[in-house]
């Protein structure tokens, strides 16, 4: 029995002597280590703002900052290091930039990322000097448009970030947030649910017309305007009266494609305005028909578009109504961008317009199926066999 208390007691004392043996040494060492990773971190931040002093981290629960700002430094020149995590191609796309005093990219690096061709390592040289301004006129690779796309961006959410740090002010919303915003305002009574109209029939001065989803009116764009038009009133706009006035009345009668000899298998199905203009839903094989590999395998569907054309061949509206294409690249098909490049074109100009970069497939079966609508109402407008 004594020999086990004693047993005890050593082992008690030797675990106390440890115990401050360790304790002595932490006190020893965490200054040093902590002062370690104080440098590690200053030398970061050193890469992209080579000229900076006394960097001190930054509370920014106070502060209304982009969405992709995840932490901030402050510098005794007055500039800032922003660190900003968005998605490029691949998701944790992690980029620190600095900003002078003026506004001016002075260095960026990549923290982290899942890129798949690596000019995210090499890219950030090309924005140092410039301002918000400046960041525009950066060009982005091509083969690598999601990647660089998302670099500039997040360049300017750095300096937008920098800016307000700094006491200043800057719109950082979205366009469509400032759309939602505009629209809302005109019509309230739409509670802030609007739907894009597809135009169907020529109408003068208009840029884009959305109704209400729960139908209490329209909203009208003319340039910077929007004009609210509550269900049941007549607008007092005389260019707005007189496009109100065409869309409320417009109808459409389907077209028995069956009636009809050589139509474009592209063709799925059509309808025709009171003032003979048509509304085509077509099919195009893109990458999700044609392509296909080990990385992106085709989704074996078609991109299907909605396009109004008048009698002589002049496209009114044009849109992507589905598509399966490779998400991040093909998919940009369905952005209001690509397919609105369509609006007004002719056979003749149809093919004017600015591809999808890195999506040769898509942009070439949506041509396709532009030109098949052509075709289409060609032999529509001849007549019934």
């Amino acid at each position: 029995m004594k020999q086990s208390v004693k047993s005890t007691l050593v082992l008690f004392l030797i675990c106390a002597v440890m115990a401050v043996l360790l304790a002595l040494t932490n006190a020893f060492t965490a200054p040093k280590i902590q002062a370690n990773l104080e440098a590690a971190a200053n030398e970061a931040l050193l890469v992209v703002m080579p000229e900076g002093k006394d960097f001190k981290k930054m509370d920014l629960s106070s502060y209304t900052l982009p969405a992709t700002v995840t932490e901030a430094y402050s510098e005794a020149g007055g500039g800032y290091v922003i660190t900003i995590t968005t998605s490029g191609y691949g998701s944790n796309f992690i980029i620190m930039c600095g900003v002078s005093a003026d506004g001016k990219v002075t260095g960026t690096t990549c923290l982290s990322s899942s890129e798949t061709l690596g000019h995210e390592k090499t890219y950030g040289a090309n924005f140092i000097g410039k301002d918000a301004a400046g960041v525009d006129g950066v060009d982005t690779i091509s083969g690598a448009t999601k990647t660089t796309a998302a670099y500039k961006s997040a360049m300017k959410d750095a300096i937008n970030a920098a800016i307000i740090l700094g006491g200043g002010s800057v719109d950082i919303r979205t366009e469509e947030e400032i759309l939602a915003e505009n629209l809302a305002t005109a019509l309230p009574e739409g509670n802030g649910e609007f739907t894009k109209l597809f135009i169907v029939e020529v109408i003068e001065g208009i840029d884009a017309v959305y109704n209400a989803n729960n139908a209490a009116g329209y909203v009208y764009v003319i340039g910077e305007q929007f004009i609210g038009v509550p269900a049941g009133t007549t607008p007092e706009n005389a260019t707005v009266a007189a496009a109100h006035a065409i869309l409320t009345a417009t109808t459409t009668t389907e077209v028995d494609l069956n009636a009809y000899e050589g139509l474009p298998s592209a063709l799925i199905s059509a309808s025709k305005t009171q003032t003979g203009n048509y509304v085509l839903n077509l099919k195009g094989a893109g990458y999700g028909i044609n392509g296909g590999n080990e990385y992106h395998p085709a989704s074996g569907e078609y991109i299907y578009i909605r396009v109004s054309m008048t009698p002589d061949g002049k496209i009114i509206d044009c849109l992507t109504y589905a598509q399966s294409e490779t998400p991040n690249i093909g998919s940009a098909c369905a952005d209001e961008k690509f397919y609105s490049q369509f609006v007004g074109k002719t056979e003749d100009t149809y093919e004017n317009i600015d591809a999808i970069a890195g999506a040769t497939l898509t942009t070439d079966g949506y041509k396709k199926a532009i030109l098949r609508a052509f075709e289409s109402v060609k032999i529509l407008e001849g007549g019934a066999k």
